[in-house]
């Protein structure tokens, strides 16, 4: 059932000045007048301009050159089969794809939702996905997260079962740790996995992180750049080390494969998050006594 803003939790005016207090006073770019409780609004795909589903086609296009040897296999492999290049894709018809396959479904939402909205949807394996898309002077660098960067980056490695276990157990944890004061370590998790995390391939490193995924310049920068690190993935490790928003990565860390990510991310991180709150975090360039920075291939 939809309601607008005035009838909907009292918490979501909080959630616009928690926002506008980050990002000096920036207001959100979606239409939050039809959220329903859960921030979910319907796509209303007809309304999508030609021009927009044109744009669509020459993002989706660049990426498709780009992710060839530099993506997963699984990522490739998903995206082919969504068969989403002509443009901006109908969510129902691909999330009753998903759903066959992992039990996973796609809710629209009007951009940026609160946190605990957010860990809801992720723990009961929906994934939230925006509705604008941006505009054209926006091609390579968008701020907030559009349809583009959420659908293209995340939806095709939410066919793989283990990684959309892993996410769910995300979500389910993330709701535990904003009990604990532990959610700005989660969220580190978060960043250096499922937005720019790298995977170990026989070929080589690859990409499975949406945010690298969804970028023009930073699939090529990550991984061959010498001015960033790539250390080997470490849940605490990571969960202590800041990131950078408005810049390529300084630092990557990389799992050996998905089965590595599920499982060191399954335990309890209730003692993590203690003994962590006693030390300082790390910048994003660390490089600590006796870490290995992979070697470029």
């Amino acid at each position: 059932m939809e309601a607008s803003l005035t009838t909907t939790d009292s918490n979501t005016d909080d959630f616009f000045a928690a926002v506008a207090e980050k990002s000096d006073g920036t207001v959100l770019r979606g239409d939050y007048s039809k959220i329903d409780a859960r921030y979910v609004v319907k796509q209303d795909w007809d309304a999508y301009t030609p021009e927009q589903h044109a744009l669509w086609r020459r993002l989706y296009q660049r990426q498709a050159k780009l992710i060839p040897g530099r993506a997963c296999d699984v990522f490739i492999e998903s995206l082919e089969a969504l068969n989403i290049g002509d443009g901006i894709p109908r969510f129902e018809e691909s999330s009753a794809l998903l759903s066959k396959a992992t039990g996973w479904t796609l809710v629209a939402v009007p951009g940026l939702v609160p946190d605990h909205i957010f860990f809801e949807h992720l723990a009961n394996r929906r994934f939230p996905v925006t509705v604008w898309l941006r505009d054209p002077e926006e091609f390579d660098y968008i701020v907030e997260p559009d349809v583009f960067h959420d659908f293209f980056g995340h939806v095709p490695l939410l066919f793989n079962p283990i990684f959309a276990d892993h996410l769910q157990d995300y979500g389910k944890g993330a709701l535990k740790a904003m009990k604990l004061d532990g959610l700005s370590m989660l969220a580190r998790l978060y960043w250096y996995t499922v937005e720019f995390g790298l995977i170990q391939s026989p070929e080589g490193l690859r990409v499975y992180g949406a945010g690298i995924l969804s970028s023009g310049g930073e699939i090529e920068h990550c991984l061959t750049s010498p001015a960033s690190l790539r250390l080997p993935f470490d849940v605490e490790r990571v969960m202590r080390t800041l990131y950078k928003i408005d810049s390529y990565q300084e630092t990557y860390f990389v799992i050996n494969d998905f089965e590595q990510l599920f499982n060191d991310t399954a335990p309890d991180f209730t003692p993590m998050y203690e003994r962590l709150k006693a030390l300082e975090p790390l910048a994003a360039n660390t490089l600590l006594p006796g870490e290995t920075n992979l070697p470029l291939k």
